[in-house]
């Protein structure tokens, strides 16, 4: 049975843990490596938004599995490094760290998500205790890291053994979603992100209208019992309707200076988003925010800042 976030008591009103830290924030889902011709970077939407909230002072748990090789040793060292929590990280002695292989073609970059690669199979035992050890403030998951059914299980079984609000990234990746993984997506999550595109593809595949996008999303919102919904529109800014199907709206804030690439601007969004709910942010007040974030993402090369000094203006800002 899903946990119902209460809009009333936002998720910062959690008590802290034995140890006296701010409660974690879970995300499930794959960590891998975009694998270019010259280099591989490290990424994954879960393991995005795990680097940016421990950047922000959050306590990020990752529940994955990565392969017993140099991109999962490397990938280790990357959280370490960064200071978070390596407990729900399984290794598989098999299989290898998730990748993605780059191709540069003519037209640009295509992107070929490998099949069989350790997030694919994600202890669903070992899940389970990390997550009931964890006792987090808010859980986040996506659908790519569901394509196999053993992860699947894996992430059935956290959900079954917290009883903390969900926040679902959508982040469809043809082939690797279908139909039912999406409903059962949205049927056990409370808070919803996606982008424009993805809401039509939602709205085609579960007949919710053909109307304006907000009210498809009005419409799924009833469908799947959903208490929040939040849609990026990418350069024209972002919307979201809350439990009471009230609209909120941030017009385009910030635009970037320098477009390098838009890969992670969406994470960075998502991450932004949880801030915001941890902190007690106005809903226009955490979609403003969020964008802003999102486009200095795209002045960067790459989802994840080396340096640490990017985060600082946002401290700054933020008040953080």
């Amino acid at each position: 049975m899903r946990h119902k976030i209460s809009l009333e008591q936002p998720v910062t009103h959690q008590t802290p843990t034995s140890e006296g830290l701010s409660p974690a924030i879970l995300l499930f889902g794959e960590i891998l490596a975009d694998v270019f011709p010259d280099r591989a970077v490290l990424g994954g939407a879960p393991f995005n938004v795990a680097r940016h909230l421990a950047a922000f002072g959050q306590r990020p748990l990752m529940i994955s599995r990565l392969g017993d090789d140099a991109l999962g040793i490397q990938a280790l060292g990357s959280m370490e490094d960064r200071g978070m929590d390596i407990s729900g990280v399984q290794i598989d002695p098999e299989l290898p760290t998730g990748r993605v292989e780059v191709h540069i073609e003519n037209e640009g970059h295509r992107f070929e998500i490998l099949p069989r690669q350790a997030y694919d199979f994600i202890d669903p035992a070992s899940a389970a205790v990390a997550a009931e050890a964890a006792a987090p403030a808010l859980i986040y998951f996506g659908t790519l890291s569901q394509r196999h059914h053993t992860s699947r299980q894996a992430l059935a079984q956290v959900l079954q053994n917290t009883a903390a609000p969900r926040f679902l990234d959508i982040n469809l990746r043809e082939p690797w979603y279908d139909e039912d993984t999406v409903r059962l997506s949205l049927q056990n999550a409370g808070i919803i992100k996606l982008n424009d595109e993805e809401l039509r593809t939602l709205a085609d595949m579960f007949k919710a209208g053909a109307g304006l996008a907000q009210a498809q999303g009005t419409e799924l919102k009833r469908m799947f019992d959903i208490e929040r919904l939040i849609v990026t529109c990418g350069k024209d800014g972002a919307w979201q309707l809350d439990g009471n199907d009230d609209l909120f709206i941030a017009t385009p804030g910030k635009e970037p200076l320098r477009i390098v690439d838009t890969v992670g601007a969406g994470d960075a969004f998502s991450a932004a988003c949880i801030l915001g709910m941890r902190l007690c942010w106005p809903e226009t007040t955490t979609l403003k925010r969020a964008n802003d974030f999102a486009a200095a993402i795209c002045e960067i090369r790459g989802a994840v800042p080396d340096d640490r000094e990017f985060y600082q203006t946002f401290f700054k800002e933020w008040e953080l």
